[in-house]
């Protein structure tokens, strides 16, 4: 018998959840793993984009140093450029911003980050 694993996406959460789970792993690390997938689930499959934007910028900005939300963030950022083809002027500072502080330092921000500019530069034409 052979057992496979599979990986499914997480789904869109209501979005008074998304932003309490959010709020409560900027305030204790310890959530940040659900976090996490919440994030993941909101960029893949949440259907209103400044909703999206506005958590990946607000992890962007308040998680701390080392924490794998930053990174993450940006990667969602690429998401969201890819799903929707636009981000705001102001998303497009925090992509490029995690992606120059991965680049910089991979213990401050992971490099999820740099993949999430290189998506938002390609789907969004920006070379």
């Amino acid at each position: 018998m052979h057992s496979h694993l599979s990986f499914e996406n997480p789904p869109a959460l209501p979005h008074e959840v998304v932003v309490e789970t959010m709020e409560r792993a900027l305030r204790d690390r310890s959530a940040e793993g659900e976090a996490a997938g919440v994030l993941v689930g909101t960029a893949l499959n949440d259907h209103d984009a400044e909703f999206i934007e506005h958590w990946c910028m607000q992890i962007g900005t308040r998680a701390t140093s080392g924490s794998p939300l930053l990174g993450l963030a940006g990667l969602c950022l690429g998401h969201t450029a890819r799903r929707f083809g636009r981000l705001s002027d102001e998303a497009l500072v925090v992509v490029q911003s995690l992606a120059t502080r991965a680049e910089a330092d991979p213990s401050d921000v992971d490099g999820r980050a740099v993949d999430g500019y290189d998506d938002v530069r390609s789907f969004l034409h920006l070379w």
